[in-house]
C-alpha cells in the first residue's frame, strides 16, 4: 500500500464501491478534507494519474475508459477491470 493519503482514500473508495462502480475525485477529497475538499482535488487527480499509470484503477471520461495522458475534465474512478 502506499503511503500517499490522496492515494489511499482513492483506493479505499474505488475497492468498496466493487468491480465496475467508480467514484467521483470529489468523493475522494471529500474523504482527505470534508468541507474543504476543493483544496484536496489537484492532489487527487494528480494520484488518480499514478495509480491509472500503475494500472492499480482506471480513469472514466463520459462513462468510457481513457489513459491517464487524456484524462481532461470531469473524470471518475474505478478498480482496474480484468
Amino acid at each position: 500500500m502506499t503511503d500517499d493519503p490522496a492515494e489511499q482514500a482513492i483506493m479505499e473508495l474505488v475497492c468498496v464501491a466493487g468491480p465496475g462502480k467508480s467514484i467521483s475525485t470529489e468523493d475522494a477529497a471529500r474523504r482527505l478534507a470534508g468541507e474543504a475538499w476543493h483544496t484536496k482535488l489537484t492532489l487527487v487527480r494528480l494520484a488518480a494519474l499514478r495509480l491509472a499509470g500503475e494500472e492499480k484503477i482506471e480513469i472514466l471520461r463520459k462513462g468510457r475508459k481513457v489513459a491517464p495522458e487524456h484524462a481532461r475534465g470531469v473524470i471518475r474512478l474505478r478498480i482496474t477491470t480484468a
